[in-house]
């Protein structure tokens, strides 16, 4: 039996997978947001910790005896945090997120002071990467900074909690803008000019790497025997891939979380960071993955849902009874409630909702708003392909992954904005914790072809030529809109 352990923005994820690469139980506890001013985003660490226990408790009580068989474990999360870490390993402050555009004046500082950044790092320097935060600390609050003796990515210090060691993997630190992607090792120079070394940073493994065992008295309190193997892991989006069995060149997924991704992996390093598309070190050794990520998805249909006092799941099916008459007279909405990255990579954009009359309710908001994520979404792919140079739609199917995944109204609009097969495998909502199990098997010794396989696909969304229509036509207005309110951002 396998553990998988999911870092999400709003909650962990345990997920049991069993020597038959069968699924066992699920379990979630929340963990609180706070932005304490405009476009901050922090979270306590001590809260990781807290619901993983509390999700612990419950995967024990719902299935005691696949509990008690569990014998490695695997560790997903959000990237890019900043976890900052005094002499006796105390945490200093909040971690700073992902979400969080602080350190926008810090990207530019960082690219002046290294011209090769980009180079390196495969990425455009942006405020959610690491580097900037440090800088941004540095710089704002020196006293935390001077008392800083190592630097953890979110995963990573829950790692450290349950097995004593600070290890990163490739994917996770490929998004801290101090790693050289290509190399898959620490650069000594973005490090140094963030007034770092080394001795900071956590030691390397690859995903699927066995990097330590947890502790004797984390095991003891989880009920499990001595010598648990904890393997390396991966970023969110790369165990998520691992997750729905994207592990060769052109496979990939498309993801509605908090944030939305389209991921593909490649054979090589293939930075495009004139489109401010992410070329990072994939979870699994000797592969990559290019990457379109926007900063709201999910969060973005979440947030409207609280406001209309309606839940998701109504608004969803309030949607998908809509016809293509009503869509096209709804409002145009722009995503950008955290600002954006691809193709944008702008911290200060805002979200937008152009052309709202009286007649609009709800419904068309949501169905603006599942649009607006769709269009982010095939911005960012297509940026991929100019990259690539490949055009038109994606010629294999993409999985759809993610919470946002359960819409079938959202899945079938993405299907056709995309242009291309989306398929919805079994168990999409917890990809990335089935990703960190299956990695976990593998640093036990299983072989990556017969645990990384692709999974069945529940449902399938094919574009619908109607649907494709009319979204080419909004599609172009909603591209208009950013250049023209770009000044007022």
């Amino acid at each position: 039996m396998f553990l998988g352990i999911d870092l999400g923005t709003s909650g962990v994820k345990l997920l049991l997978l069993g020597e038959d690469q069968q699924v066992h139980a699920v379990a979630d506890a929340p963990v609180a947001l706070q932005r304490p001013q405009p476009g901050w985003s922090e979270q306590h660490p001590a809260h990781w910790l807290a619901a993983t226990e509390a999700a612990v408790a419950q995967l024990r009580a719902q299935a005691p005896q696949a509990w008690a068989q569990v014998r490695g474990v695997g560790l997903s999360g959000h990237m890019h945090g900043a976890v900052v870490l005094g002499a006796q390993g105390e945490v200093l402050r909040p971690a700073i997120l992902w979400n969080d555009g602080r350190a926008a004046a810090e990207c530019a500082a960082l690219e002046q002071a290294v011209p090769t950044s980009r180079e390196i790092t495969g990425n455009l320097a942006m405020p959610g990467f690491t580097a900037p935060k440090l800088l941004w600390l540095r710089t704002h609050e020196p006293e935390v900074f001077a008392r800083t003796r190592s630097v953890l990515l979110p995963k990573d210090w829950l790692r450290l909690q349950l097995t004593g060691d600070a290890v990163s993997d490739m994917s996770d630190a490929s998004g801290t803008l101090w790693l050289d992607v290509a190399r898959r090792d620490w650069s000594d120079t973005l490090l140094a000019a963030c007034g770092l070394t080394r001795a900071h940073m956590p030691r390397l493994a690859e995903g699927s790497d066995a990097t330590s065992a947890l502790r004797a008295d984390v095991a003891a309190r989880w009920g499990l025997p001595a010598g648990v193997v904890v393997a390396g892991g991966g970023g969110d989006n790369a165990a998520s891939a691992v997750g729905v069995g994207a592990r060769q060149a052109g496979q990939g997924f498309v993801s509605l979380g908090t944030s939305g991704v389209v991921f593909r992996v490649s054979e090589r390093f293939a930075p495009a960071t004139e489109s401010a598309v992410h070329a990072f070190a994939h979870a699994l050794p000797g592969r990559w993955h290019q990457m379109a990520v926007m900063l709201s998805a999910a969060s973005a249909f979440g947030w409207l849902a609280c406001i209309t006092g309606q839940s998701e799941a109504r608004l969803s099916a309030a949607v998908q009874s809509m016809d293509l008459a009503r869509h096209a007279q709804a409002p145009v909405f722009l995503p950008y409630l955290s600002g954006e990255r691809t193709p944008h990579n702008n911290a200060a954009a805002t979200g937008v909702f152009m052309g709202l009359r009286t007649e609009h309710d709800a419904t068309d908001m949501a169905c603006a708003v599942m649009e607006g994520v769709g269009f982010g979404l095939m911005d960012g792919l297509q940026a991929m392909q100019a990259a690539a140079a490949e055009g038109g739609g994606s010629a294999a199917p993409l999985a759809l992954v993610g919470g946002g995944a359960r819409s079938d109204a959202w899945a079938q609009m993405l299907a056709s904005g995309l242009d291309c097969v989306l398929e919805r495998p079994e168990g999409a909502h917890a990809a990335a914790a089935l990703g960190a199990a299956r990695l976990a098997a593998m640093a036990c010794g299983g072989d990556e072809a017969l645990w990384c396989q692709s999974l069945s696909a529940q449902a399938r969304f094919l574009p619908e030529p109607a649907q494709q229509a009319l979204l080419h036509e909004r599609h172009a207005r909603f591209k208009a809109l950013y250049p023209a309110l770009l000044s007022h951002f």
